[in-house]
């Protein structure tokens, strides 16, 4: 009894230490440490084992070199986004493709957009009780997005301080229930996009996708009152 206990604790930490990576990837062993409450030698073994069954793979830290071990950060692969996508993944995309052959394209996008819309309905009053702020919206929008599973962070970019041209918030989500059919369907991201826009009451811009092949999918969102005369810069995979 006293070993299956065991085995299922070690099971729940092995996952929470893969849906941390999911949401923070790239992340180093340090940050995974910080983040789970556990220790260096507990969480480079479930690292060890995860990346032993190509659910992780390590990215070369960017920075200056220590001694030592090298600077590793580490992000989900493809097979370890797979083993987060429920079967349902698998049985939207049929319908969709069903709905596309039978009814037409249009009937994909009316889709799309009839399900972010009740996404905005559940969210709406979450992002109004945050206020007016964009930054403080979007911090809502995040907690609302991880109650649905999407792994969601937020980190603002630009200078500190910074109000003018180019300051904002970076919007990660590092896990989608439906990214394997927005692969075949970019209506869904599209979408999904502009239900971020009409929350957050300003024009995002979609940067990476995990339905394009990045580690994330990664929006930015603007906070200061003049638009960006430039694209903000597109975070490396």
């Amino acid at each position: 009894m006293v070993n299956a206990d065991v085995h299922v604790l070690e099971s729940r930490t092995r996952d929470r230490v893969l849906r941390v990576v999911s949401q923070e990837g790239p992340v180093s062993i340090a940050g995974l440490v910080e983040r789970l409450g556990l220790t260096e030698t507990a969480v480079r073994r479930h690292v060890d084992g995860l990346a032993a069954d190509g659910l992780v793979e390590a990215r070369e830290a960017s920075g200056p070199r220590r001694r030592g071990r090298p600077a590793r950060s580490w992000v989900l692969t493809e097979h370890g986004h797979r083993a987060l996508v429920s079967d349902y993944d698998h049985l939207a995309g049929e319908a969709l493709r069903f709905m596309r052959s039978t009814v037409g394209e249009s009937a994909v996008k009316a889709f799309a957009e009839q399900r972010v819309a009740a996404l905005e309905e559940r969210y709406a009053d979450r992002l109004d009780a945050a206020g007016d702020s964009t930054a403080e919206r979007a911090d809502a929008l995040v907690e609302a997005l991880n109650a649905d599973g999407f792994a969601a962070s937020a980190r603002p970019v630009g200078l500190p301080g910074n109000s003018g041209p180019g300051a904002g918030v970076q919007l990660c989500q590092g896990h989608c229930p439906v990214q394997h059919v927005a692969t075949e369907f970019p209506e869904l991201c599209e979408a999904e996009t502009e239900a971020f826009s009409r929350l957050l009451g300003v024009h995002v811009q979609r940067l990476a996708t995990l339905a394009h092949g990045d580690h994330v999918c990664t929006t930015f969102v603007p906070t200061s009152t003049t638009s960006p005369t430039t694209t903000p810069e597109r975070p490396t995979s």
